[in-house]
C-alpha cells in the first residue's frame, strides 16, 4: 500500500487549504484513514480520522474548522482545512489503518504517506 499526500502550501491566517491523499490498494474502502501532523520539535499528533463506515472523529483543536472525507471510487481521502491559524503549521501526514478501529494513536497505523508541509502565516 502506498500513500501520496499533496496540497500543502503557504497560506495566510484565516485562509483555507485542501489536502489530498491518494492511496493504492484494492481494499481502500476497508481502511480507516487518518490525518496526523507534526510541528518542528513536537511529537506527531492526531488531526482527524474517517472510518470505512464513514464515521469521523477530530482533534479538539481542529473541530469545526477541518473536515475529513473520502472518495472510495478514487481511493482518496481529503482534509479540508478552513480558518487556518499559525498554530496549524506542520507537516501533515495521511495514514492507513488496516482492520482497525480508527485510532487516534499513530502507532496503530500500518501505512504512511510522505507528508506535505502546511505553513500558515500570521
Amino acid at each position: 500500500v502506498q500513500l501520496q499526500a499533496s496540497g500543502g502550501g503557504l497560506v495566510q491566517a484565516g485562509g483555507s487549504l485542501r489536502l489530498s491523499c491518494a492511496t493504492s490498494g484494492r481494499t481502500f474502502r476497508r481502511y480507516e484513514m487518518g490525518w496526523f501532523r507534526q510541528a518542528p520539535g513536537k511529537e506527531r499528533e492526531f488531526v482527524a480520522v474517517i472510518r470505512w463506515s464513514g464515521g469521523t472523529s477530530y482533534a479538539d483543536s481542529v473541530k469545526g474548522r477541518f473536515t475529513i472525507s473520502r472518495d472510495d471510487a478514487k481511493n482518496t481521502v481529503y482534509l479540508q482545512m478552513n480558518s487556518l491559524k499559525p498554530e496549524d503549521t506542520a507537516v501533515y501526514y495521511c495514514a492507513a489503518e488496516v482492520d482497525g478501529v480508527g485510532s487516534r494513536r499513530p502507532s496503530e497505523y500500518d501505512y504512511w504517506g510522505q507528508g506535505t508541509l502546511v505553513t500558515v502565516s500570521s
